[in-house]
């Protein structure tokens, strides 16, 4: 009997860690950044992993518009406080933005208000990895132009906690939030 329980244990196991990569590593998300974009929003963008691939492609010149958003929710998120300050010279429009609340479901929000607001049809997202799965369903229940997402990555060690937590809350937009 305990050997049937460690099987099933061992089994359920296995197949978590297989979800998380088919969803968390290698999502199944349009990924990558167009020629040309009407926007690019970096979610809870203070977060240099996140800020820095957002920055590379308004110097490839994506987008007219790149929107931080919750630049100003944490307080060692510098880079992106000078940026929203207007601390460095851009060739674009730098928004940004608290988004309410501040989640993911309150930036697929944000997103779709702004974009009624500007007349995007053409939006790229970047946000980690592991959040692209998530990050899709949330926005397009909100958005309905165009959407590229773009993954960054994290340091290897944080990935189990980071998993662990995106299945969770998978799991809710899921089951209970299923509404933009």
């Amino acid at each position: 009997m305990l050997r049937r329980i460690l099987w099933v244990v061992v089994g359920l196991v296995v197949a978590w860690i297989a979800a998380c990569l088919i969803l968390f590593a290698w999502p199944p998300a349009e990924t990558g950044a167009p020629a040309r974009a009407d926007a690019i929003v970096v979610l809870s963008g203070g977060l240099n992993a996140r800020l820095d691939p957002a920055l590379e492609l308004m110097r490839r010149r994506v987008a007219p518009v790149l929107v931080v958003s919750g630049a100003f929710h944490g307080t060692h998120w510098k880079k992106a406080r000078r940026l929203c300050a207007g601390a460095y010279h851009v060739r674009y429009r730098v928004l940004c933005t608290e988004p309410h609340p501040f989640s993911t479901q309150g930036e697929a929000r944000m997103i779709a208000r702004l974009a009624r607001q500007h007349g995007w049809s053409r939006v790229v997202v970047v946000s980690t990895t592991f959040h692209l799965t998530r990050t899709k369903l949330l926005v397009r229940r909100c958005y309905a132009g165009r959407l590229w997402l773009v993954g960054t990555h994290e340091p290897w060690w944080q990935l189990p906690q980071e998993y662990a937590s995106e299945t969770g809350k998978l799991i809710v937009q899921l089951t209970v939030q299923r509404g933009c």
